[in-house]
């Protein structure tokens, strides 16, 4: 049962993190899929790609708050089963495992009906014009139709990684990704359902996720399981969930009205076309993302545990480790996309008018990228050790102080208009990055060289 499990204890820091993080990288590349297959081929429509990639864009930040809904209490639980783990309580890490299920399946049938009954208002309200509102709406509300499964397959994965099975829990995006790439092109071209056909093709990709995490996390490989014999929610254990797992729902909500904020202004000083432009560069920043993503969530789960047992010597190895091999990829990655963005561009359309009119604003937008492997850093240490309020302070700061203020700000500065919207991104990223990174260093780095307790 335990062959394929990594142990978080080793002395071999380094090691485990890429134990767990290399396997974490395949899930994040392939989580990528769900939502950028769809990109790739409905941006290649034919006569209507451009238009259909900007209703699809304006259903982003949708899916980026469904998302938060599941970080809320996935990524919110899982460095405290870490952590339970760390101090050989099973049954404890047992019980925050089984609420935080709960707590998914409820969440996820309530937005379900929350957004199909106000889709509509919705999508106006985030930029649609009488143009793109077909193609978002047709989009939105097949995806909401599988909410509950994005729910159980992103919000039940990071259980199966605190457990050490990081194999496993690629191989549950890796099912949802295969699936996806194959029924896209069925259903988007063969079908001739264009958008509606890619939402399909999602919704079924993810009830497949869902079903092997559900298989795993009941079966007899996994060392905590789901069992609901005389199961009643505990909303103290709720509550703790939750608080840990406000940062990254912060983080992840606050995307979602960037993004909201980004398109009404695009459309204002721009229209469609820079909507499409920007979905083009939100689907590169989480190509160029993913990697450093799972870097730091292969991080979390160690970092945890070795403060649930107290080895902070292998706690500290881990952090340094992860701020290194952090800021050396952010680094690479913004110098090819500056050298090459018309090959970035290129993966999702060809339109020679939006690639002319994304070139620009991609050079901005991801200035000083390398920045964002210090805010990653820092916001994984806090949640890793249970520190809710700096969490969720550093979550606010970036997204919801500074980028969402400038983004309505400097389009109205010195006639930048659209270029306005893309400059608010790297100024969030040095401010934010290096604010998060300082303050982890001096309450956590410092603390333990001292030998004092966190």
């Amino acid at each position: 049962m335990k062959s394929q499990q990594v142990d978080f204890g080793g002395a071999n820091v380094r090691r485990n993190i890429l134990a767990v993080a290399a396997p974490m990288l395949t899930a994040q590349i392939l989580n990528l899929l769900y939502n950028i297959i769809d990109r790739i081929y409905i941006g290649k429509i034919p006569g209507e790609g451009t238009i259909a990639l900007a209703g699809l864009g304006l259903c982003f930040p949708v899916i980026t708050m469904v998302t938060a809904f599941a970080n809320l209490f996935g990524i919110g639980g899982a460095p405290l089963c870490s952590i339970a783990r760390g101090k050989q309580d099973t049954a404890g890490a047992q019980k925050i495992m089984n609420n935080a299920f709960f707590m998914l399946i409820a969440t996820g049938i309530l937005l379900t009906i929350f957004g199909i009954a106000f889709h509509r208002r919705i999508l106006y309200l985030f930029g649609a014009s009488d143009a793109t509102y077909p193609y978002a709406s047709g989009y939105m509300l097949i995806y909401l139709l599988g909410t509950v499964f994005v729910m159980i397959s992103l919000g039940m994965n990071p259980y199966i990684n605190s457990q050490g099975f990081a194999k496993t829990g690629m191989k549950t995006v890796v099912l949802g990704a295969v699936s996806n790439m194959i029924l896209d092109p069925i259903f988007i071209f063969g079908l001739h359902m264009g958008v509606k056909g890619a939402a399909i093709a999602t919704v079924i990709s993810q009830l497949l996720s869902a079903i092997w995490a559900l298989a795993f996390l009941t079966g007899k490989r996994a060392e905590l399981t789901l069992d609901f014999r005389g199961f009643k929610p505990d909303f103290a254990c709720i509550g703790e969930i939750a608080k840990l797992g406000i940062s990254t729902f912060v983080m992840s909500f606050t995307n979602g009205l960037v993004q909201v904020a980004c398109n009404s202004m695009l459309q204002t000083f721009g229209g469609d076309l820079y909507i499409s432009v920007m979905t083009v560069i939100n689907s590169v920043r989480e190509i160029a993302s993913a990697p450093v993503m799972a870097i730091s969530d292969g991080s979390t789960p160690i970092i945890s545990y070795n403060y649930g047992a107290a080895k902070y010597d292998l706690m500290k190895k881990a952090i340094r480790f992860m701020t290194q091999l952090g800021f050396a990829y952010t680094l690479i990655i913004w110098g090819l996309i500056s050298a090459f963005p018309e090959f970035f561009i290129r993966i999702f359309n060809h339109d020679a008018e939006l690639i002319q009119t994304a070139v620009p604003s991609i050079h901005v937008y991801f200035f000083g990228f390398f920045m964002m492997a210090f805010q990653f850093t820092g916001q994984s240490v806090f949640k890793a050790l249970n520190k809710a309020k700096q969490a969720v302070f550093f979550s606010i700061l970036r997204k919801a102080i500074i980028v969402a203020p400038l983004t309505f700000i400097l389009p109205h500065v010195g006639g930048l208009g659209v270029m306005g919207v893309s400059l608010a991104e790297p100024i969030s990223n040095f401010i934010g990055g290096l604010a998060c990174y300082i303050t982890m260093h001096k309450t956590i780095l410092k603390k333990i060289e001292r030998g004092l307790t966190l």
